[in-house]
């Protein structure tokens, strides 16, 4: 089970960021991901490896700390 990806997603809207943002911004830091593979991780259907979540903490550039705040 991942726990971040409902964390992913409020941050991603906080920032006013589509999906289709974060991906490109994630391709651009060598992660291959798909709107539809982002789209899994954020509604918990897909885990998320410790590499990816550091690709995701730097495309939104926040730390990766906040990504695992559960009270979020």
């Amino acid at each position: 089970m991942n726990l971040i990806g409902p964390n992913i997603r409020t941050i991603r809207k906080g920032i006013n960021l589509s999906q289709k943002e974060l991906v490109a911004r994630c391709n651009l830091l060598g992660w291959d991901i798909s709107r539809g593979t982002l789209a899994k991780i954020e509604s918990k259907t897909r885990r998320i490896s410790d590499k990816e979540v550091l690709y995701v903490s730097q495309a939104l550039k926040v730390d990766i700390n906040e990504l695992f705040d559960i009270d979020s």
